[in-house]
């Protein structure tokens, strides 16, 4: 039998016939495990969608299955993204909203003809003799595309039903080392991540590809009191019961909002280390890297000479400037990208010194994201973990106690995900979650330093600056998913709205497929500098099941066993 599960990376499909996968009816060439971002990539950055509301150009940005920039159609299914999905012989690939094809979409003089946004909250009225034919026309030219072609039927598999002592969630450097400690100790152990996992340490089970989404509260009167629902591969269920669980989930490389950030070209660092095949030149030829961290110094070793400048909000580390130094790579900062220019792809970048209005041009033809990393906390969230918003890291964290237990009996967090920076230290984390699961001393004191929790953000700055009106003309758009602008923020500010939740559901920002993961937290900043107070002030979206978009079919095979929640 085919295993349906890996055609889509997430979406069972009917069986493909033989031959090579065939993109917009031509032959693409894939090597084994390769994703289709990757390979179409080999000839430059694809631009294989149009955003649903201003028929803007859309390319690969975050390479992680999260965002909404590269949806296909794959053998009559919509959305698949195409970065996670790897072809198989004969499957038939299109792209949607765009006619007659993303790269010349005649829908886009959309995004000309309403410069300033449009108005779907107030628009569309009057007269109300012709309100029913303007929803029409809205919605056909709006949304993600088509239905389906046909209802899928092939069988998915039963469910996976376990039982376990400590559930670890999570398979980086934190991950591990919960899952080491654990093995060391004995414990009956279950590991499960969203990608691949590595061998598992003895007497530990894993289980890859398994993507968690619903951790409700805790039943404090059941033997195993926290019952999980997760997902395998987005297509297979799985019902996890533990008496522990270690969520190590780690964090992202968030966005940034400026004019023009929604371009073909605009990437986070996970996106443009996701088209990095090894022997492979990258999709670009010319980058200019955001920040001065860690990440920034990554991609300067990854792609060398393909850097063209390094441009930071604040301060660049040593190691960066050492790195530059050795490429001959020029670096600016404490400076801002004040827009790029280019409507299908980007072709110079628009840079000014902090507090300068004087700006200049640097050539690039790809701005790589590396100047923030955001936790990876919704599950945290969902499970009404109580959170607080650190400073330096500009995000919500969770609130620890000396031995990594959250504000939730019984749940752990560690790694990135509860602040902690470096190797050495997000895996000295991991080892003291797994003690403190099995009841032992760990203490919180003998680890390193966490993401301090005084202090703005040096992004706080950037954006005052961008809300002064000093960056280039053109649309910003908040929310990529949705095409939220930012006047739109603005204008839900000005009417009297307060607070992320009321802000979202006015406006739309953070209602789109990522869930938020890439506009919400700068959408967080921003409100507190247009509201004038702290950001923790602002709150946070609820975090509704499941986490990560899933199909309902998923959920039909717990039909037949006790599902998370007794029902």
């Amino acid at each position: 039998m085919v295993n349906t599960a890996q055609w889509s990376g997430g979406r069972e499909m009917e069986p493909p016939s033989s031959g090579a996968p065939r993109f917009r009816g031509a032959p693409v060439t894939v090597r084994p495990g390769e994703s289709l971002v990757s390979a179409l990539s080999r000839r430059g950055l694809p631009i294989l969608q149009r955003s649903i509301r201003y028929h803007r150009p859309r390319a690969p940005f975050c390479g992680v299955g999260a965002c909404t920039q590269c949806l296909v159609r794959v053998n009559g299914q919509p959305n698949v993204r195409a970065c996670t999905y790897r072809p198989l012989p004969g499957d038939r690939i299109e792209t949607e909203n765009a006619w007659p094809s993303p790269t010349n979409d005649l829908l886009g003089v959309l995004d000309l003809l309403f410069w300033r946004g449009i108005d779907t909250l107030h628009g569309f009225r009057r007269p109300r003799s012709a309100a029913p034919v303007y929803h029409r026309i809205i919605r056909r030219l709006a949304g993600y595309g088509r239905a389906a072609d046909t209802v899928p039927t092939t069988p998915v598999g039963a469910p996976v039903v376990r039982s376990t002592a400590v559930l670890v969630i999570g398979g980086g450097p934190a991950g591990r080392a919960a899952a080491g400690r654990l093995s060391e100790n004995r414990a009956e152990t279950l590991w499960i991540d969203a990608g691949p996992l590595p061998d598992s340490p003895p007497g530990v089970t894993a289980l890859p590809r398994t993507r968690a989404i619903f951790l409700p509260l805790p039943d404090p009167a059941a033997e195993t009191p926290f019952q999980l629902l997760a997902s395998i591969d987005g297509v297979r269920a799985a019902s996890i019961r533990a008496r522990r669980v270690i969520v190590a989930t780690g964090g992202f490389d968030a966005g940034l909002l400026f004019p023009g950030s929604d371009r073909p070209g605009v990437m986070t660092a996970e996106g443009a280390l996701s088209l990095a095949v090894p022997g492979d030149a990258p999709p670009f030829a010319r980058a200019l890297i955001v920040g001065g961290g860690e990440r920034a110094a990554l991609l300067l070793e990854r792609f060398g000479t393909f850097v063209e400048a390094v441009v930071a909000p604040g301060a660049i580390d040593p190691v960066v400037v050492e790195r530059a130094s050795a490429l001959g790579v020029p670096l600016y900062p404490r400076s801002l990208l004040r827009g790029v220019q280019g409507r299908r792809r980007v072709r110079s970048a628009h840079v000014a010194h902090r507090g300068a209005k004087e700006r200049f041009e640097l050539r690039c033809d790809a701005i790589l994201l590396a100047h923030r990393r955001v936790p990876n906390a919704q599950l945290l969230f969902q499970a009404g973990v109580r959170m607080h918003w650190r400073g330096a890291g500009g995000a919500y964290f969770p609130v620890i106690d000396h031995d990594l237990t959250t504000s939730v009996p019984g749940l752990f967090a560690a790694g990135e995900l509860a602040g902690f920076t470096g190797t050495e230290a997000i895996e000295a984390s991991g080892r003291s979650a797994a003690e403190a699961s099995l009841g032992r001393p760990a203490s919180l004191d003998a680890l390193p330093a966490r993401v301090p929790a005084d202090g703005p953000h040096e992004l706080e700055g950037y954006y005052r600056e961008l809300l002064s009106g000093q960056f280039a003309s053109g649309k910003l758009v908040a929310c990529a998913c949705e095409d939220v602008l930012l006047e739109e923020i603005r204008h839900a500010v000005r009417d009297g709205y307060r607070g992320i939740e009321v802000v979202k559901r006015y406006t739309g920002v953070g209602t789109g497929l990522c869930q938020g993961r890439y506009c919400l937290p700068d959408a967080l900043l921003l409100l507190s500098i247009l509201e004038g107070r702290p950001p923790e002030s602002i709150g946070y979206i609820t975090q509704r099941p499941p986490v990560f978009p899933t199909a309902l079919s998923t959920f039909a095979s717990l039909s037949d066993c006790a599902a998370p929640g007794g029902s």
